[in-house]
């Protein structure tokens, strides 16, 4: 995947795991509805991540471990640490991603996300998944786990599957797991450390076109 693409999986699919959990069986209704109270119960949350990234260009997998916090679902903030330093963060509309040799790239992904928090937020929703998804769903005592494999062409061409894991006891995310075409495959582990805490408001500062 390109750098914007990676950038747009992890604000989607860690701001908004709501938009993943949908068919019609009593598993998934039930994760549906935990997910759903979750998000009305946590308004902001942060923590550290570590994404393990393979493909078979690489020798060895690449590990990068960071931290981020988000608000709502309008305000995300991803930072990698050395010596693979990366700052992401979204607000609102726009994305920021800083490089470590300090440049920003300046992103207008706002309507992107709109589109994405309207079309699987209505009633006919689950109906919308699963025409693009072949969904499945597992649990154990500590957690619940969901594959995505596409079906409809506009996510062939880029994804061949997407596995979520949520916490049992929270509905919160506990990993991601992303392999695209390109033949890179990236899992996501996700520590939430904190809980509705009011955060500084430069967390989300982002720089806009002028």
């Amino acid at each position: 995947m390109s750098l914007r693409r990676r950038v747009c999986c992890i604000v989607a699919f860690l701001m908004l795991p709501p938009l993943l959990v949908a068919q019609s069986d009593d598993l998934l209704m039930r994760v549906w509805n935990g997910v759903q109270q979750a998000q009305g119960k946590f308004t902001t949350g942060c923590g550290s991540v570590v994404e393990t990234r393979t493909s078979r260009l690489m020798v060895k997998p690449m590990v990068l471990r960071g931290k981020f916090c988000a608000e709502g679902m309008t305000r995300f903030s991803l930072e990698y640490f050395a010596p693979n330093a990366l700052r992401i963060r979204f607000n609102t509309n726009y994305l920021n991603v800083t490089s470590a040799d300090g440049k920003t790239e300046v992103l207008d992904i706002g309507s992107g996300v709109r589109r994405a928090q309207s079309a699987f937020s209505r009633a006919t929703s689950i109906e919308k998944l699963k025409k693009d998804f072949t969904i499945t769903v597992q649990e154990d005592s500590r957690e619940y786990e969901m594959r995505f494999v596409p079906r409809s062409d506009a996510f062939r061409r880029r994804l061949n599957y997407l596995v979520v894991k949520l916490n049992k006891r929270d509905f919160l995310p506990r990993s991601l797991e992303v392999d695209g075409k390109s033949g890179v495959n990236s899992v996501f582990l996700i520590n939430f450390t904190t809980l509705n805490t009011k955060l500084p408001a430069e967390t989300f500062e982002v720089y806009k076109p002028k």
